[in-house]
């Protein structure tokens, strides 16, 4: 299969940005992609080395990953909402020769690119700096036909450990031939995609599920329409608007989608959706049954990692039968297993381990490679769970203490290593409580200096202090006050107590 068909029309649309309708053909992706591929091997890049790009949904996003996955290169999105030292950290992580970011990140990157190790060529779309060449100007006289050496490529995406420190999820580079027919690929036309697909893209491109399910629509020749930002009655819109046909979402935008009024709600088309996919987060059973109520048997939903080394599926009928399910294993065998990793009976709640044949590692940490590895070889994203009798897999927790809201994925310890340098904290526990809106919401619990100083000019400025050091989504919004947090003498701290407490009165 190619990577961009070239048995399609050159003026079939391949991207369309939702707010400003700029459009990019697949002849027009095809010959950016192309340039910018001449553009990465004129800088020396070769197969197997890393390009790094941080910017908000742009219509170059796109060509930037099909350049770099046809030059056999690791590509690493970023999230434009960190902070630029988060920003920095994951550039020299990933060892980029190539960094590409937008005008509208400026400050950030005037603040990191002193900073960066490695010197890479610095590139930016829709202007420039003094630290920064124009991209559209480095690309204009590249040329258009494939680079001679082409070879598939790989993402290279971060996500965050519990050290605090994001992780590299890096895989072995495809190995196929050029036009190979790739099992992955082939396995993701269960949705039934082809060219007359119509696809909306709500979320950021540097999230794995969005960056993966675009890259691929392309290579059935869809077209994908992505939104600049998410908005619950846009999103509505842009449906009946374009007859969108496929589309792809995390549980929060159904919750911001069901919170309008009815009036608004009914009043748009959602007739032409066949394929309404989510994922990244646990769904409210009550919010799944009224989508489907809604939209009709069209939602599936699945569950994997950026690590990709298994994932499960489930349609709507199969959902209704087995309420609370994230479906059966697609592609892999899931063991659900003890502390010792030995597998565990059906019904009984343990870790939940994927066997297949892929593998991958977490970029300069084979600590943490190990530690998601049973002894088996299977490998966990970190979640616990169980399977019936049926083979259905149930969540029960996530990774250990990890938050997910909103969909994101963020890790405490990050949060916690920040607001423990403020002078007037002693302590700190950060974990996620119930959130009507997003699932989780950040909570910190601190032992301050001196009780006396406790109160909401406390809580503000220590809110503020934390936005100052990362990004605004991993800090709390919220702060609680103990004169001791429960550690044990070793200095192990009980945090599930004090999170327990507050679900407990959730519940």
């Amino acid at each position: 299969m190619e990577m961009i068909p070239s048995d399609y029309p050159r003026d079939h649309t391949a991207i369309v940005m939702a707010a400003t309708g700029k459009t990019v053909t697949y002849g027009e992706l095809e010959d950016l992609s192309n340039q910018i591929a001449h553009l990465f091997r004129s800088l020396g890049a070769k197969r197997g080395d890393v390009i790094a790009l941080c910017m908000e949904n742009h219509w170059l996003f796109l060509p930037v990953c099909w350049a770099a996955f046809r030059s056999g290169l690791y590509f690493t999105a970023i999230s434009y909402r960190l902070q630029a030292s988060e920003v920095e950290y994951i550039v020299n992580d990933c060892g980029a020769k190539v960094l590409i970011t937008s005008k509208m990140l400026e400050a950030n990157f005037r603040a990191l690119k002193p900073k960066l190790e490695n010197a890479p060529v610095c590139f930016m779309v829709d202007g420039e700096s003094d630290a920064a060449s124009s991209f559209e100007s480095a690309i204009s006289n590249q040329l258009t036909c494939p680079i001679d050496d082409e070879s598939y490529g790989e993402r290279l995406l971060y996500s965050s450990g519990t050290t605090g420190n994001p992780k590299g999820i890096k895989k072995p580079l495809p190995e196929y031939e050029l036009g190979a027919e790739i099992e992955t690929v082939i396995a993701a036309n269960r949705y039934e995609y082809n060219s007359d697909t119509i696809y909306l893209s709500p979320a950021p491109l540097y999230h794995a599920a969005p960056l993966g399910f675009n890259m691929t629509l392309t290579r059935f020749g869809a077209t994908t329409v992505i939104m600049e930002h998410f908005d619950a009655q846009e999103s509505l819109r842009l449906i009946e608007a374009h007859h969108i046909t496929h589309s792809q979402w995390v549980p929060t935008m159904f919750v911001r989608m069901l919170k309008l009024p009815d009036d608004v709600r009914q009043q748009y088309d959602m007739s032409s959706l066949k394929f309404a996919v989510h994922a990244a987060a646990p769904c409210p059973v009550d919010v799944k049954e009224q989508m489907i109520q809604w939209w009709g048997p069209v939602i599936w939903e699945y569950y994997a990692g950026t690590e990709s080394t298994g994932r499960t599926i489930i349609d709507s009928v199969e959902w209704l039968a087995h309420k609370g399910s994230v479906g059966r294993a697609v592609d892999c065998s899931i063991h659900i297993v003890d502390d010792n990793d030995d597998p565990l009976p059906t019904g009984e709640i343990g870790g939940v381990y994927f066997e297949s044949k892929l593998t991958f590692e977490y970029l300069n940490d084979p600590v943490k490679t190990a530690e998601a590895t049973s002894k088996q070889g299977w490998t966990t994203l970190g979640d616990v769970g169980y399977l019936d009798d049926e083979g259905y897999l149930y969540l029960t927790d996530r990774k250990s203490f990890m938050i997910i809201s909103g969909g994101v994925n963020i890790y405490p310890q990050e949060t916690e290593n920040a607001l423990i340098s403020h002078p007037k904290v002693m302590d700190v526990a950060v974990f996620g409580v119930p959130d009507a809106d997003f699932g989780e919401a950040v909570k910190a619990v601190v032992q301050p200096m001196n009780m006396e100083e406790i109160g909401a000019e406390l809580e503000a400025e220590l809110i503020a202090y934390c936005r100052s050091k990362i990004s605004h989504i991993k800090c709390p919004k919220s702060v609680d006050f103990l004169e001791e947090l429960p550690r044990h003498p070793t200095g192990k701290l009980y945090k599930r107590l004090l999170k327990d407490q507050y679900w407990q009165t959730s519940a």
